[in-house]
């Protein structure tokens, strides 16, 4: 089961202390939960950050949908109990087309946990 991230401390945390991988589309970043946090250590969060560099609000909108629906998949199969997720959009979400997004997606959620190494990986596809 999946929530979405509402707080910007939890945006935050995720930038600051999580792992990172970067596609052409978009950026994901993946933290472990403390043992402390409110939410219940089973449930994995997912939070959608697009910029108003990217346009006016139908825009944005439309690009979080996308993002969205991409996400839904990988998280379903690659998600990880305990762990919350960002993706941050690119200029090329809303231009690329959606079968590119969603092997983006699936790359970036392999790549991203089975990483060995430092917190902020960023190799480039």
């Amino acid at each position: 089961m999946s929530t979405t991230i509402k707080k910007r401390n939890d945006f935050l945390t995720a930038a600051s202390s999580g792992k990172k991988f970067i596609t052409n589309s978009f950026i994901l970043q993946m933290v472990k939960r403390a043992e402390s946090h409110i939410a219940p250590t089973s449930e994995i969060r997912i939070g959608f950050t697009v910029t108003k560099k990217m346009g006016g609000a139908v825009i944005r909108n439309r690009i979080k949908r996308r993002l969205r629906e991409a996400a839904k998949h990988s998280l379903l199969k690659h998600g990880q109990a305990g762990h919350d997720y960002v993706v941050i959009s690119r200029h090329k979400a809303l231009k690329c087309n959606f079968s590119d997004l969603m092997r983006d997606m699936e790359f970036a959620f392999t790549r991203i946990i089975h990483h060995k190494g430092n917190n902020n990986n960023s190799p480039k596809k």
